[in-house]
């Protein structure tokens, strides 16, 4: 082979190194990178807030290995377009996703809910606003937004909260039934959390490293339970303990009924016979969950609930699941084995810790571009065409 000195204008291509990106938003390529970004925005006790499970965290774990046990059997030379668009409660959703309900979002990022509210109406899909929100539902503005209940003691407070939900347009009520009294979550009991964090020795010197939070959260609105009275100001644990009422039965979604006239979803099914009584019991929608593996430890992996429970109710009422999800991959996944659609939280909170809204809209838009490249390379035109030929639990 003969050799030759290289010209200067087939070199000039070669030297144009590009400027770094410093934003690691922009910067981010998968869930994996914002959740790294987050970790170094925001002080320890709350990054472990969103990380944390219940006990000795098993069942956080089981749900993120159910979905590595997900394989794929590809339709090859299928042609087409991919359509990941969806129905979700007689709603167009661009996306079989929900953005799940988070307490403490302000304490995340100083925007808190407004900013995942705006990033999921820009995307098309839903929000879903928390009882333990830090904004009231009169204060959040969007095009499709759910409020996520829990039962209190004070059952007139109940009727209030889910009226003032109603008169601020919300359209479907989730009702959490996972709950009936709070999860030992060791992390937060180890680092004291509070609403709002107390300036302890401990947070004072994890503050140091992180001056734009400490900056953004002190010369913010102070952190509260939006829609509570009051500061709000006490553990996570002391609020469940305390306000939530441990007695509520399937006898109360009829009163629940009595009182509110959109959809029903329950949120916290972890069998098949609950998700027939819910079925029974005229839920619009049921979600599979175990709470992120913050409630009861031990407790079954949502994804692997899904095709016996879609059997069973699946001609009734619209089944989600939630639990582990990092990737539009694991979005197909669930979706093929029966799951209308999947709920996330701790996703879309790495995206508010590392950017507010721009970096929830990441998420959503990394979640979008990973599930139509699956849809497309397991030969699938549209999500509908997804089921348990394409996809199975090995």
């Amino acid at each position: 082979m003969t050799r030759r000195v290289p010209r200067w204008r087939e070199l000039r291509p070669l030297l144009q190194p590009r400027s770094p990106e410093l934003d690691p938003v922009k910067r981010a390529h998968t869930l994996h990178d914002l959740r790294a970004a987050a970790r170094k925005r925001v002080p320890k006790a709350v990054f472990d807030y969103v990380e944390g499970g219940a006990d000795d965290e098993i069942s956080l774990r089981r749900n993120r290995s159910a979905f590595e046990r997900i394989e794929f059997s590809p339709q090859v030379l299928i042609g087409g377009d991919a359509d990941p668009s969806t129905t979700l409660l007689g709603a167009p959703a661009k996306l079989p996703l929900i953005l799940a309900p988070t307490g403490y979002t302000r304490m995340m990022q100083h925007v808190g809910e407004p900013a995942v509210a705006s990033a999921a109406t820009e995307a098309g899909i839903p929000y879903t606003l928390s009882t333990m929100g830090t904004t009231a539902p009169e204060d959040l503005k969007g095009d499709n937004l759910w409020f996520q209940l829990y039962v209190w003691r004070d059952r007139g407070f109940t009727k209030d909260l889910i009226a003032r939900a109603q008169n601020a347009g919300f359209k479907a009520l989730v009702l959490t039934v996972d709950t009936p009294v709070p999860g030992n979550r060791v992390r937060d009991v180890r680092n004291g959390l509070t609403l709002p964090p107390r300036l302890s020795l401990k947070t004072l010197v994890d503050g140091a490293t992180k001056p734009r939070w400490w900056w953004n959260m002190l010369t913010t609105e102070p952190l509260r339970f939006a829609a509570i009275d009051g500061d709000g100001s006490m553990a996570p644990a002391e609020v469940g303990a305390k306000m939530f009422d441990r007695d509520v039965t399937w006898a109360d979604l009829a009163w629940l009924r009595e009182i509110w006239s959109g959809p029903l979803v329950i949120k916290g099914i972890q069998s098949v016979k609950d998700a027939r009584t819910a079925a029974e019991s005229g839920a619009d929608a049921l979600v599979l969950s175990n709470h992120g593996g913050r409630q009861l430890d031990r407790g079954p992996a949502p994804l692997e609930l899904v095709p016996a429970v879609a059997d069973a109710v699946g001609d009734r009422t619209e089944v989600y699941v939630d639990g582990g999800i990092r990737s539009g991959a694991d979005i197909a996944a669930a979706v093929g084995l029966g799951a209308r659609a999947v709920l996330i939280g701790r996703p879309y909170l790495y995206g508010l810790m590392a950017g507010g809204q721009a970096g929830v809209t990441k998420v959503i838009s990394i979640l979008h571009e990973e599930l139509v490249r699956t849809l497309r390379l397991v030969g699938a035109n549209t999500i509908r065409d997804l089921d348990r030929a394409i996809v199975r639990l090995r």
